[in-house]
């Protein structure tokens, strides 16, 4: 289903010329538009997935028609040696990493009290572990760099994929939205510590994005009619979206945003439900 409210295109400026950008979850949905976002801003892209080796060659061959390098990386960030290895070769093959998009992640959905622990690991292990080693792998680079004036005012700039189930419970959900809830936590407390050393962290966390993981919620026109009444502001987000907020974040125009959770929801946080008192 199409939308008469999607957004404006506009000549991306070249914000991150220059830069080496690692995006994980990058061969589909969010991931590839933040990746191609980067892209058209100027970043070389490192393009992280764990199956699709076509489609993940698909981005890396957008990218490059834009004129900057891209390479594929096939790497479980659940994994810590896959992790490990990938970073190394990303480094080994770009020189340095200045920007994590750290996206990669899954539902498992299921009832709590039928949920497995596998569904509970798979989710927590790619949401927030995965986060997590990819985010320290990150640390470890910027600080072996440090700061290069020329290429960015910080050391390295790590954006957290996050979602507005940090903060609003989901029921039916409750793996992916304690991942989420820990992801919040997680990047303000490393925005905290590494501050000092001008490493900038926060987080991404998209509403209703127009994505394949979702389409029940707006491949026809009930299912969407239905999905706005929590959207104020009447459309369904687009993967661009999500892109052209990472390359303002990842950018030295946000050098004084520091463990901020942007949300890019179109409002759906402010619970719309309530407009009418509830």
């Amino acid at each position: 289903m199409t939308d008469a409210l999607s957004p404006p295109a506009f000549a991306m400026p070249r914000l991150l010329a220059g830069q080496k950008a690692l995006v994980t979850g990058a061969n589909s949905g969010i991931g590839a538009a933040v990746a191609l976002a980067l892209a058209q801003a100027g970043a070389d892209v490192a393009i992280n997935y764990v199956a699709g080796d076509d489609a993940a060659q698909a981005v890396v061959d957008r990218i490059t028609a834009t004129g900057v390098r891209a390479k594929a990386y096939k790497a479980d960030v659940s994994d810590e040696a896959q992790v490990t290895a990938m970073f190394a070769q990303v480094v080994a093959d770009f020189g340095t990493v200045d920007i994590l998009v750290a996206n990669a992640g899954l539902q498992r959905d299921a009832a709590f009290a039928s949920m497995t622990l596998a569904q509970w690991n798979t989710v927590l292990g790619i949401n927030l572990t995965g986060q997590f080693l990819c985010a320290r792998a990150a640390v470890q680079e910027f600080q072996r760099r440090g700061i290069v004036p020329a290429i960015s005012r910080a050391a390295g700039k790590i954006i957290c994929m996050s979602s507005v189930h940090e903060v609003i419970p989901w029921g039916g959900h409750v793996n992916y939205a304690a991942s989420k809830g820990g992801v919040k936590l997680m990047m303000e407390s490393m925005a905290q510590e590494l501050a000092p050393q001008h490493i900038r962290i926060n987080s991404i966390a998209p509403g209703a994005i127009r994505t394949p993981i979702n389409t029940a919620a707006w491949e026809t026109p009930e299912a969407y009619d239905k999905l706005m009444t929590l959207v104020p502001y009447g459309r369904i987000g687009e993967p661009e979206d999500i892109g052209n907020a990472a390359v303002w974040l990842a950018s030295d125009m946000a050098d004084y945003i520091v463990g901020t959770t942007l949300f890019v929801d179109g409002g759906m946080t402010l619970y719309p439900g309530f407009s009418t008192n509830g």
